[in-house]
């Protein structure tokens, strides 16, 4: 179980996505992304979402992003943060707002 002030220092931000592109050198297939945060500045973010959405998809797209997870290098990229999703089986949804929100907003 994790206690409630344990998960108020989980920084979770509404993002845009603003830029997406193919990761090359990843053992996966991922992709790299630019991430508008507001207030935060822009974050390079790795997402391994290659086999569920197109760039299309993704672009422009509102997502909730871990903003203060400690950054992790993927073949040549570091990646500043972490984009949720669930995940069933085969299907994978990112989630988000259902309304139009700032990036940079804050969720909790």
């Amino acid at each position: 179980m994790v206690n409630i002030n344990e998960f108020k220092n989980i920084d979770l931000r509404v993002g845009r996505i603003i830029e997406i592109d193919d990761l090359e050198g990843a053992r996966g297939p991922i992709y790299r992304a630019k991430i508008d945060l507001g207030e935060l500045g822009i974050r390079n973010i790795a997402m391994g979402l290659k086999n569920h959405y197109t760039k299309e998809q993704l672009l422009n797209r509102l997502v909730i992003v871990v903003a203060n997870l400690e950054p992790k290098k993927i073949a040549d990229f570091f990646s500043e943060g972490m984009l949720l999703a669930a995940e069933d089986g085969e299907i994978v949804s990112l989630l988000g707002p259902d309304k139009d929100m700032k990036p940079g907003s804050r969720v909790g």
